[in-house]
């Protein structure tokens, strides 16, 4: 049997949790993360050494790591008394530091993975400082944190320049069986990577379909009231003209408790699918129990998500 390759477009905790999924499967994964972001530890560190944004790569490098806990413990350890290391996590400081003697962070990514002997391709989307610019009639919103906290008098995104993106991302789609956006943040996660005409040609080009694997809950200031088709519309708008194919998405029932709790304590509600998602002909739902709770947290069930896209990949495209 072939091994099927996917590439997985993402950031932060959704990217991170779909891949401690798929690693357990016979599949070859690449996944591309945008370094636009600039908040914490990650935008400390972007400014002070003018480097790209590490903390994705990070978190995504430890989530298909295959080492012991204690080490992933270390890399995932962040200084707790006052001084200038104070909120660092140590991976932060060590893709730094390889960013300096590698050469850049596609470098620096490629040795980490080693080091944790990731099984996949791990990419920075491009090698470059870049942030997040929010457009609108009146003015520009820039920043990773100022998009999300403006997404509503906002007409679109951009990056602060034209991006160079990673020529090896290129070649990753044109030989992708499956195309995936993973959850996470829908404006600042998720659509970076469309933000370039090079992704969105490439991705034109490409026979694979398109999968989104949709988020479980709503984000506050960025999809507030949202439905799954209402993300599914935002990202076939910053695609080319490829639209999104697939849809993976949550039908179980939610314990009224945790729903409650959520949108008293942080306004984020359950995304449901909506039926205008249901009847459009051009879109194939694969609705299941994907979720569990952690620690009171609503959470995508890594295994149950990667089942259900190695099971799509083993009926539709063998």
């Amino acid at each position: 049997m072939d091994i099927k390759k996917i590439v997985v477009f993402g950031g932060g905790t959704g990217l991170s949790c779909l891949l401690s999924g798929l690693k357990l499967f016979p599949i070859d994964v690449t996944t591309v993360i945008a370094v636009s972001d600039n908040g914490s530890s990650t935008g400390i560190l972007k400014e002070e050494l003018d480097i790209p944004a590490v903390g994705d790569v990070g978190k995504v490098l430890l989530s298909m790591a295959n080492v012991d806990e204690d080490f992933t413990d270390l890399l995932q350890y962040r200084f707790s008394k006052d001084g200038s290391l104070h909120n660092h996590p140590v991976r932060n400081i060590m893709l730094a530091a390889l960013i300096d003697t590698k050469g850049n962070l596609t470098e620096a990514t490629k040795y980490m993975a080693k080091i944790l002997n990731v099984k996949g391709t791990v990419l920075p989307l491009t090698e470059e400082k870049v942030d997040l610019v929010g457009k609108s009639k009146d003015k520009d919103y820039y920043g990773e944190e100022e998009v999300s906290l403006n997404i509503k008098n906002i007409d679109r995104i951009c990056y602060d320049h034209e991006i160079r993106v990673n020529e090896e991302i290129i070649d990753h789609i044109k030989e992708a069986d499956l195309i995936v956006f993973s959850s996470g943040s829908l404006y600042t996660s998720i659509l970076p990577h469309l933000l370039s005409d090079r992704i969105t040609k490439a991705l034109d080009s490409v026979k694979a379909p398109l999968m989104y694997v949709s988020n479980l809950v709503t984000q506050p200031g960025e999809t507030d009231g949202y439905s799954v088709g209402d993300h599914v519309k935002v990202l076939n708008r910053y695609l080319g003209q490829r639209k999104i194919d697939i849809v993976v998405a949550n039908n179980a029932d939610i314990n009224k408790d945790i729903i409650d709790k959520y949108f008293t304590t942080e306004n984020k509600t359950p995304v449901t699918i909506d039926k205008e998602l249901i009847d459009d002909p051009g879109i194939e739902i694969i609705e299941g129990h994907v979720f569990n709770i952690e620690n009171g947290k609503i959470r995508h069930d890594p295994l149950k998500t990667a089942y259900l896209i190695f099971s799509y990949l083993m009926d539709e495209l063998s």
